[in-house]
């Protein structure tokens, strides 16, 4: 039996997930998650996830785990028919975790900021901390993809599904401009080549049509 993972389509983190899931063609069983409708505080998802946050993931052995980028190692680990997602080499590895860990400290971190201001707290513009907490991640990731093509180096890893879904989000509210970040710009074009990346883009228009609505109420 397939894995099953709890989701909502419009979260980069879990868009990260079924990026990597079809990037070494796992086929996953699908719940949707209703967080305007408080489905994450039901007693039976807090019983498997008492954070109460997507995506969750329950393998077919009953082994649940969540965040995102802990559940696409585990993946990978388990699934994958080699490492080369996720190195066992110890030096590799360490890099490929740095980048995860830039994406869940400042990229991702000011990402959900920004969306709990509009979708929450119903501010019609990205409040101005957090726009330039993203553009200070703009230049980090600028100066990892100098002379390289992907975020850890030379090769794809899961912190390049992880960092893409973040950025092709963040990207929609706070522009990327190519004259200023022209490695971030090339690295995302390349990303659009990955076996991976369709199963971002669903879930990216969804976010992107939430964020407009939101925004233009006001």
């Amino acid at each position: 039996m397939a894995p099953t993972l709890y989701m909502l389509d419009a979260s980069p983190a879990v868009r990260a997930v079924l990026m990597t899931a079809k990037a070494i063609n796992l086929q996953l069983n699908l719940r949707d998650i209703d967080f305007f409708q408080k489905e994450q505080l039901q007693p039976e998802f807090l019983q498997m996830n008492p954070q109460h946050t997507i995506p969750t993931l329950v393998d077919d052995d009953g082994f649940v785990v969540w965040e995102s980028q802990a559940i696409m190692a585990y993946l990978v680990e388990k699934y994958a028919k080699n490492d080369d997602l996720y190195p066992h080499d110890p030096k590799k590895r360490a890099i490929v975790n740095q980048r995860m860990h830039f994406n869940t400290g400042v990229a991702f971190f000011h990402m959900r900021n920004i969306a709990k201001a509009i979708l929450w707290y119903y501010e019609s513009r990205v409040p101005e901390k957090e726009r330039q907490g993203a553009v200070e991640a703009y230049g980090f990731l600028e100066t990892f993809l100098d002379g390289n093509e992907w975020v850890a180096g030379d090769f794809v890893s899961i912190a390049d599904y992880s960092l893409i879904a973040t950025l092709s989000t963040l990207n929609t509210v706070v522009p990327i401009e190519y004259d200023e970040y022209p490695n971030v710009v090339a690295w995302m074009v390349r990303c659009e080549s990955l076996p991976g990346y369709p199963a971002n883009k669903k879930g990216l228009k969804a976010a992107k049509e939430v964020f407009k609505i939101r925004m233009s109420k006001h």
